[in-house]
């Protein structure tokens, strides 16, 4: 979300029904499309009051003029969009909390799909990442409280809280019989958003878990540190989204020229075009890109701008579908709405707002299947073997130092039987080789 500060002057009821009062009292005895808009707000607002003031005389439990009101405003909003919302006092004093960079929480990014509150991911090394919170569960119960029209504001309110407390998310989850329970212990949230590996020594794995304001300096330092790497596959599974900013700086590390990303909105200030440049651009290191459900508003700019430019192949699952921009605007001093104001459109023209990014080629979630040679040991497996016999015929159980180096370097590596573990990252790997013997092809 991108969070401005605009001045909105308030205004009240009666003067804006005064206001468009006298703006009917010239119309002609012909009403042109404008009057007649003038004398329809003007009915929908006196509908509006004469309902109010039906509510306060006769509704069975007497109700306050301002809490209706507030209802009325809350109610309206959410049924704009699932990301639009009128804060009121104590979620707007709220809103601080959720902008910082450490909070007590649960490390889950949520939204509304289809009408349910949906888990878009699970941060990662986050409590709900340990409790086994996976990307498209939907949030039933938070505790006791059902999330059957809540907002997503009104629901992160209620997951937020002291850390060391517990909390009990009761989800529905595909393809289980049925609702799940899991319990998990908030704890102050802090996300590392760049992780850096190597695969068979000459490919980049770039993991990126959401785009935080040190994401472009992280990913450019990587560069610079892995200079001679063939192929980079760049991971945003389960990336929610973060700092546009920083996702357009990411694109524009690998391409030269174009818009990245075009903003646009009813308001002409709102219309942005956001424009790759010259410098410092890799355009020639194969990339291919791996995405899911989880995938969410930055990492779906990052890989469908990537896609349209035909900079990288994209691999996984259909994203999330975040693709609107929302502004809070200060409404007095206390209260404020949260509103959708444009959407993002990638260079083709085409947006994500509820459709996603589809990847080029559809790998789904899981373990690659192999066939193991009980009888085959590897070079390496069978020195260390070989080794470990010595020692035991010496007595010496010691660690030797190559021994422990090896334990050091393989933590900034990933394995065969990592790969194997991870399909889609082992599809990536594969395809990344032959994007690289192609490139050699070309020289």
């Amino acid at each position: 979300m991108i969070k401005k500060s605009k001045k909105i002057i308030a205004t009240g009821l009666l003067a804006t029904l005064t206001a468009s009062y006298l703006f009917g009292s010239f119309a002609q005895a012909k009403a042109t499309p404008n009057e007649s808009s003038a004398k329809e707000k003007l009915e929908a607002y006196l509908k509006f009051t004469q309902i109010l003031s039906v509510i306060e005389k006769e509704y069975v439990d007497e109700v306050n003029t301002t809490v209706l009101m507030d209802k009325a405003l809350k109610g309206l909003l959410a049924n704009l969009d699932a990301h639009s919302s009128f804060m009121d006092t104590k979620s707007y004093n709220s809103l601080s909390v959720q902008t910082k960079g450490e909070f007590g929480g649960l490390g889950i990014s949520i939204g509304m799909k289809h009408g349910a509150l949906t888990v878009i991911t699970p941060l990662y090394d986050t409590p709900a990442f340990h409790a086994g919170v996976k990307s498209e569960d939907i949030i039933l119960k938070i505790d006791e409280q059902a999330t059957i029209g809540m907002t997503i504001d009104e629901s992160v309110k209620l997951m937020r809280g002291k850390p060391k407390t517990d909390i009990t998310l009761t989800i529905i989850r595909k393809k289980e019989p049925k609702p799940l329970k899991i319990k998990i212990t908030r704890d102050i949230i802090k996300i590392q958003s760049v992780y850096t590996k190597t695969i068979y020594e000459k490919l980049l794995y770039l993991h990126v878990t959401s785009f935080d304001q040190k994401v472009v300096d992280g990913v450019k330092e990587a560069l610079k540190e892995h200079n001679q790497t063939e192929g980079i596959i760049l991971d945003l599974r389960n990336n929610p989204g973060g700092l546009l900013d920083q996702a357009v700086g990411l694109v524009d590390l690998f391409v030269t020229e174009g818009d990245i990303v075009t903003q646009k909105g009813r308001a002409k200030t709102e219309n942005i075009v956001y424009s790759a440049h010259t410098q410092e651009s890799d355009t020639q290191t194969p990339i291919v890109v791996l995405v899911n459900g989880g995938s969410a508003s930055a990492s779906e700019i990052v890989s469908g701008a990537l896609q349209d430019f035909n900079r990288s192949i994209i691999i996984g699952e259909k994203t999330f579908g975040k693709g609107s921009v929302q502004v809070v605007m200060p409404v007095g001093k206390s209260e404020a709405l949260k509103l959708t104001v444009a959407r993002y459109y990638l260079p083709s023209g085409r947006t994500i707002q509820a459709v996603g990014v589809t990847p080029d080629i559809i790998v789904h979630a899981g373990e690659v299947p192999q066939q193991k040679d009980p009888d085959f040991l590897k070079e390496r497996d069978l020195k260390k073997h070989l080794e470990g016999e010595l020692a035991k015929i010496d007595g010496n159980t010691t660690t030797t130092p190559s021994e422990e180096s090896n334990t050091t370097v393989e933590e900034s590596i990933i394995t065969e039987e990592q790969l194997y573990k991870d399909a889609q990252l082992k599809s990536a790997v594969n395809i990344l080789k032959a994007l690289i013997i192609t490139n050699k092809g070309k020289r």
